[in-house]
């Protein structure tokens, strides 16, 4: 396949990433099978987890990302969740914010080689909230707050949170900036296709069919943070943490509003990473995520590359636009 940029004269490329948590690391993959191709997006917008990646891939940082990403470890994930005791989520976000600005300092959007806008929404107004100026770490951290774990973010006097509640994979935004062809990148494909309706024939009689953990106690904190971590992230297979509840009934919800917003304004090309059996805290899984995504991209390069060849060898085909 010829190696050509694909981005470059009249067709503008872009490329929109969804959230998904951990699943996030295979939009790394992604990534990585485009630029073999070739084909490199003018305009990246990105949503929650798809914000942290597409800010990489656009600031120059995505080989530190994916080397951030290759080293975690259950330990060193658990190292990155500074717990909160009071105020407005379980997660301060403070360590995580504090890796971001390492690795992208004091960027600015707009002084970006690239476009690029992350996806939040507004506490109070439920505001969609595109953030395409400004320090690129606050829209980032914006971005992927999500209600009730992590503590939303400050942005330009709006409190903000997680994008996924109003546009969970968002090619509006892409269209919005110029791009006249979007790829899209969908992490929940797995959630889109579970969407059955169950009939429960048992409910427990009483709270004592309910597992109760023992409490915890111990000095200075300790047992606290221990308590935190196994609320959070669960205390065996059977039983789930808060983090496995809040963020499944999150992505449940996210889905069907992504179902409604692409059904409105479909992309020209999906890409969709089989990530089936993969938790949405599996940050330590980097690196079969990012093999995962580069697959998925495989399956669709050659169509999509036939495609944007076409398009661009004649730039005035128009491409049908329907905004939600």
């Amino acid at each position: 396949m010829a190696n050509t940029h694909f981005g470059a004269g009249k067709l503008k490329i872009g490329l929109a990433l969804g959230g998904g948590a951990a699943r996030g690391w295979a939009h790394i993959g992604v990534l990585r099978a485009l630029h073999k191709a070739g084909i490199h997006p003018d305009i990246i917008a990105g949503t929650s987890i798809g914000a942290v990646v597409g800010a990489c891939e656009v600031a120059g940082q995505l080989d530190d990302l994916e080397l951030f990403a290759r080293e975690l470890t259950r330990r060193r994930v658990l190292g990155y969740l500074d717990f909160n005791l009071s105020g407005t989520g379980l997660i301060t976000g403070h360590r995580l914010g504090e890796r971001l600005r390492k690795q992208l300092g004091d960027t600015r959007i707009e002084d970006m080689p690239r476009r690029f806008t992350a996806v939040a929404t507004e506490i109070g107004t439920g505001h969609e909230v595109w953030l395409s100026r400004g320090n690129v770490v606050d829209a980032v951290r914006a971005s992927y707050a999500l209600p009730g774990v992590f503590r939303p973010v400050k942005v330009d006097g709006r409190w903000l949170f997680d994008g996924a509640l109003v546009n969970p994979i968002p090619v509006s935004v892409c269209r919005a900036l110029g791009a006249r062809y979007v790829i899209a990148v969908n992490l929940n494909i797995d959630i889109s296709n579970r969407g059955t309706i169950s009939n429960i024939s048992h409910m427990p009689e009483s709270d004592q069919e309910m597992e109760e953990a023992p409490p915890v106690t111990a000095k200075n904190g300790v047992g606290v943070r221990q308590l935190l971590q196994r609320q959070l992230l669960g205390r065996g297979e059977d039983v789930p943490g808060i983090s496995t509840v809040m963020v499944d009934a999150f992505n449940i919800v996210q889905d069907r509003i992504a179902r409604s917003r692409l059904a409105g304004d479909p992309p020209d090309s999906m890409i969709s990473p089989r990530l089936h059996g993969i938790g949405l805290f599996d940050f330590h899984r980097a690196e079969e995520l990012i093999q995962r995504g580069e697959v998925a991209a495989q399956r669709e390069i050659e169509d999509l590359a036939r495609e944007l060849d076409v398009r661009h060898q004649a730039p005035g085909t128009q491409v049908a636009v329907v905004h939600s």
